[in-house]
């Protein structure tokens, strides 16, 4: 899906810029499709997403589709920008995603609006500073080290069975929730079948998950406090009364979304960029002091949280088509992200890219909370993964499929590359 690349030996290449080259991509969907028929939760659309955006953004930046009872898509960082900052003309309040679905409680405070949604923000903002979460570096780099070493004598491993998904969500449940890690499967399972609106357990996920955290709390509240953040919400009061119970589990249904799904991801969103341009990894072994602006840039380039929706409270123009109150609007960050308007070069690796202005974590009030973790998580993961793998490759015979809603992951990445030491005698 994504082209191969080569460094180039002279210009911005030589300072570390990979670049695309001009190598056969997958057909995006038929115009007619992306004029009027657009559906972001189509099957067909997950293997050519984004060769799809590249040209909505110039055939049709602001596209009515008849989809779902209609909504508009927006493709360019501009106009997406503008709607995401404006939440007093693009509400959150109505739902994130086409067709509207709801959990068992509205995910907090991504589903509300200032003043409220500022109010809720803070209550978490805190324990998620990277001052407050730095103390997690040396657990999450020797779980890191731990998990690879469980597959790199083998020369092969599926690299989100094996990686992406076990480690953000182990010290996700180690290091903010302090939960049992033998309910991470199951948690995990219903966090992912809840974030896909026409998965025929959607419902049951919601509900699942959301008994599950109110079982959470309720031991929490009868054991000893851990200072992490769901002491602070337990603790929480909002306009001089406690939280209701459906406000503190939308706030940690939030975190167990953010910190399971989108991190693990990014994660096999990198990986499979690597396979496929292998000079990135290998100028990041070379190179591991870039790591760091390399994750800002690999998320720019594969964003896992890659759309949301809004509607519009009043009449409103934008890009030159007329939105009427009650619309639904969907933003598509992943879009955004490669807007040449925005970005040059946008298609080539830059990990010197500046500014960088990606909108990956999103933007305006409801910018991502726990990007903090993201960015710890996967600067650790990449030091490590680069460091110690060598020659990755996609499997022989690999088919990979995604899942794409309103994020985007690979179902499977299976890799091979050159064998090596466990750090550990024991795994």
């Amino acid at each position: 899906m994504q082209p191969t690349s080569s460094v180039t030996p002279d210009g911005p290449a030589a300072a570390g810029t990979v670049m695309a080259s001009p190598a056969a991509t997958s057909a995006p969907m038929p115009d007619e499709w992306c004029l009027r028929e657009f559906d972001h939760v189509s099957p067909e659309l997950a293997p050519v997403l984004p060769e799809t955006l590249t040209r909505m953004r110039s055939l049709c930046p602001v596209a009515r589709s008849e989809a779902h009872g209609g909504f508009w898509v927006l493709t360019k960082y501009e106009d997406v920008l503008r709607v995401a900052q404006d939440w007093e003309t693009f509400t959150s309040t109505e739902g994130l995603n086409i067709p509207p679905y709801r959990g068992e409680v509205r995910n907090i405070p991504v589903e509300v609006d200032p003043p409220e949604q500022r109010a809720y923000k803070k209550l978490v903002n805190a324990h998620l500073t990277p001052k407050a979460i730095a103390h997690w570096e040396t657990p999450a780099r020797e779980l890191v080290t731990r998990l690879i070493d469980g597959f790199i004598e083998r020369g092969a491993c599926e690299f989100m069975d094996d990686f992406a998904r076990p480690f953000p969500s182990t010290s996700f449940f180690d290091f903010a929730l302090h939960a049992p890690r033998d309910e991470i499967a199951k948690v995990a399972e219903m966090a992912s079948v809840s974030s896909v609106p026409n998965h025929p357990r959607a419902k049951e996920g919601w509900a699942g998950l959301s008994a599950w955290i109110t079982s959470l709390l309720a031991t929490r509240r009868e054991s000893e406090p851990r200072g992490d953040v769901v002491d602070a919400v337990i603790a929480a009061e909002y306009e001089g009364r406690p939280l209701t119970e459906a406000e503190a589990v939308g706030i940690v249904q939030l975190l167990v979304l953010g910190g399971l799904e989108t991190t693990a991801g990014a994660l096999g969103l990198m990986m499979l960029r690597f396979t496929r341009q292998p000079e990135i990894p290998a100028l990041l072994r070379a190179h591991p002091e870039r790591i760091p602006t390399a994750v800002e840039e690999l998320l720019r380039l594969d964003s896992p949280f890659i759309a949301i929706a809004r509607t519009a409270t009043r009449d409103v123009e934008l890009g030159g088509r007329e939105i009427s109150a009650g619309d639904k609007v969907l933003l598509y960050w992943a879009s955004a992200n490669y807007d040449s308007a925005e970005f040059l070069d946008a298609e080539a690796f830059d990990p010197a890219r500046s500014p960088n202005r990606h909108v990956a974590f999103g933007a305006g009030p409801h910018r991502c909370l726990g990007s903090n973790v993201a960015r710890l998580n996967l600067r650790i993961a990449l030091e490590e993964l680069t460091r110690r793998l060598d020659d990755i490759r996609l499997a022989d015979g690999a088919d990979v499929q995604f899942h794409n809603t309103l994020t985007r992951s690979p179902h499977t990445v299976p890799i091979t590359f050159r064998p090596g030491p466990r750090v550990h005698t024991t795994v």
